[in-house]
């Protein structure tokens, strides 16, 4: 069976949704059997004007609980679109969501983990993707028609009276141009500098953009410049108070391709297409003609039948693939931020709650698993999120829900990340969500070279104001001063853990001489002691320092000192900085990420890594799972620090809580039975 006729609901009854309608009319490939608004009315209104017998609802909740409906069209304003698509995840309804697929990337990522998670189809709705004209042009470009892609310019905007009221021009809904319609020159020019070097699609490395604001803050014209790693420079723009041409052209060192109508928009009926090439020391430009009966809006539709027929979640190149639209999205983020273009929810301050439009949820089963640290009351997640490389509020609250939905509940934070701003992004996220009290919060200070008595109660209380709280459960010296007597830090921690700033202490990068000396001196005073550590910890030996001053707990040594006195270790670079990931591949000439080279890149490593791989086959996991895994089984109390920047990373590492590994097995991926020790 190629193609399935699915039963549709649409989801939202403005113009985009009967364009929608009509072109689902024209394609046997489904039917429309529901609607859903946020009232009756609206909804009856809907079903009359496109004839349909039932199926009203007043809700999009009541609309995605009737088991009648397959797969939905979200089409509500751009600000809905995560939500509704992470409920209709959840209900089992694949979805085609109208573009762009959402605000912002970090909104666009947990809508694909969703589809993932849930095991439906997800397909952002840019219907020209669906066009044969679509498909005719990438097929010129990867033949070279036109020799080498050079240079790409494309437009598409339009001219409306500006009105403040109007969603185009609200903030609060997301309006712009670059939003409204710049997604497509963007989404068009990444496409075909895709195809210019084989690929489905290409990221460009630099966005250069300016644009002009209307008072409400949102962008009225706006134009980029994409710079893509084959060289392909790409002009983009965008308007929705100046109509353009909207023509696409292609510069290449053969000739021009013009495409007069790039976005095939007729919205009521199907038309003629049409690719114009001009090859140098040709007089006439050759006219390619392609005709199609029926809508974009219904080829889109035809799209998804046929993927859902063959048991995919994703579409295939033209139509957008779910890493094609996240790299449209983050495109989109960087021309807006050279606009200055800020959407409600976006900045601290107007953090809204998770994206399914719901409470924080707690699983009934969670992933994560737990444990204990003494003198700390709270149960500590095996693994922990690191909180250094959410690069906005809302990046960092998609990433932050998804762990704590997951059964996490222990971040990892220090002064010295990003100045600041990552405690601060999640001080709101704690704030707006109320977790504080379920949370294991970490606060790291005095790194070098502020690695002293005098700065830990100032840098202490700075951190504690930007993560909105009066107590740190656990805090670490982030690095160690041997000029200066250990007595004299287990004096000012034990100061500020009397004072109820800080719970249980510890440090990081500290030698295991200064830690013995250090609970040596606080024995003889009647005071508190280092209980935790925070070094490097990992299967792959660190071989040069990932910065100065770091400290591994890696070797022989280390490790039976640590089985000895049970010190809790939480270990950060826990899986080697991706080592044990398909970024260790290349050759070490190759390398683009030299700090991957110079910290892990050795014989004995690669051994290791080779057997990680074998023994990640045996147990049908991830050879990065093995990884932490070794890191989860050792015989003293361990608590990876793990540091996801995307949500797949996250799901991924999380499937290294449930692998056991025996003596022997961990004996072995060290290469310790060989005698070949780190």
């Amino acid at each position: 069976m190629t193609q399935s006729t699915l039963n549709w609901g649409i989801i939202g009854t403005g113009a985009i949704a009967r364009t929608f309608a009509r072109g689902l009319a024209q394609t046997d490939a489904g039917q429309l059997v529901a609607v859903g608004s946020r009232s009756q009315a609206s909804a009856d209104a809907f079903a009359k004007e496109v004839d349909l017998k039932g199926g009203a609802y007043a809700s999009y909740d009541a609309l995605l609980a009737d088991d009648a409906v397959d797969a939905v069209y979200i089409a509500t304003p751009h600000p809905w679109h995560a939500q509704w698509t992470i409920r209709a995840a959840e209900a089992g309804r694949h979805v085609l969501c109208e573009k762009p697929a959402a605000l912002n990337h970090a909104e666009a990522m947990a809508m694909v983990d969703a589809a993932h998670q849930h095991n439906v189809f997800l397909m952002e709705a840019f219907m020209y993707r669906c066009h044969p004209q679509t498909a005719r042009l990438v097929e010129l470009v990867r033949d070279g028609r036109i020799g080498e892609l050079r240079m790409i310019q494309v437009s598409f905007g339009f001219g409306a009276g500006f009105n403040p009221d109007s969603r185009l021009f609200n903030r609060e809904l997301g309006g712009g141009g670059i939003m409204d319609v710049g997604c497509y020159p963007v989404s068009l020019a990444r496409l075909l500098a895709g195809a210019a070097v084989g690929a489905p699609f290409a990221d460009p490395v630099d966005v250069v953009g300016s644009g002009l604001l209307a008072e409400t803050g949102v962008d009225v014209a706006a134009a980029a410049v994409l710079r893509f790693d084959s060289g392909i420079l790409a002009q983009v723009s965008t308007s929705t108070t100046v109509a353009q041409d909207n023509v696409a052209r292609l510069y290449g060192s053969e000739g021009v391709i013009e495409v007069p109508n790039p976005w095939s928009a007729d919205r009521n009926k199907g038309g003629r297409g049409v690719v114009r090439v001009q090859r140098k020391g040709e007089q006439q430009a050759q006219e390619l003609v392609v005709e199609t009966d029926r809508t974009a809006f219904a080829l889109e539709a035809e799209v998804v039948a046929r993927a859902v027929a063959a048991g995919q979640q994703q579409a295939e190149s033209p139509a957008m693939s779910w890493a094609d639209t996240l790299g449209n999205m983050a495109t989109l983020d960087r021309w807006r931020a050279a606009v200055g273009v800020v959407y409600a929810g976006e900045n601290q301050e107007s953090l809204r709650g998770p994206l399914h439009g719901e409470p924080l949820r707690k699983p009934a089963q969670p992933t994560m698993r737990h444990g204990q640290l003494e003198g700390l009351a709270k149960p500590v997640s095996r693994m922990v999120m690191g909180v250094d490389n959410q690069a906005t509020p809302q990046h960092g609250a998609v990433m932050f829900d998804a762990y704590y939905e997951a059964g996490g509940n222990t971040f990892d934070t220090a002064y010295i990340y990003g100045g600041g701003r990552f405690e601060r992004h999640l001080g709101w996220w704690l704030k707006q969500r109320g977790v504080r009290d379920d949370v294991v919060l970490i606060v790291k200070g005095a790194h070098t070279p502020h690695c002293n008595p005098q700065a830990i109660p100032r840098q202490l209380e700075e951190s504690l104001d930007r993560l909105q709280t009066d107590y740190a459960d656990i805090y670490f010296m982030h690095r160690d001063n041997p000029d200066v007597p250990v007595g004299e830090f287990v004096d000012v921690l034990n100061e500020q853990q009397r004072a109820g700033r800080i719970g249980i202490f510890g440090g990081s990068n500290w030698t295991k001489e200064r830690i013995d000396e250090a609970n040596a001196y606080a024995a003889s005073k009647g005071l508190s002691g280092f209980t935790v550590l925070s070094n490097n910890f990992s299967l792959a030996r660190m071989v040069e320092p990932v910065w100065a001053g770091c400290v591994a707990a890696s070797d022989p040594e280390y490790r039976a000192w640590l089985e000895a006195n049970q010190m809790p270790v939480l270990a950060w670079s826990s899986q080697a900085r991706g080592f044990f990931t398909e970024r260790a591949d290349l050759p070490a000439d190759a390398q683009p990420d030299k700090s991957l080279v110079q910290s892990w890149y050795s014989e004995d490593n690669f051994q290791r890594r080779e057997r990680a791989i074998e023994l990640a086959k045996r147990k049908g996991v991830r050879p990065i799972n093995i990884a932490a895994a070794y890191v989860l089984n050792q015989p003293f109390p361990t608590f990876p620090l793990i540091g996801p920047r995307t949500l797949e990373e996250l799901r991924t590492s999380l499937p290294a809580l449930e692998v056991e590994l025996s003596e022997t097995e961990l004996a072995w991926l060290n290469l310790e039975e060989a005698g070949v020790g780190a």
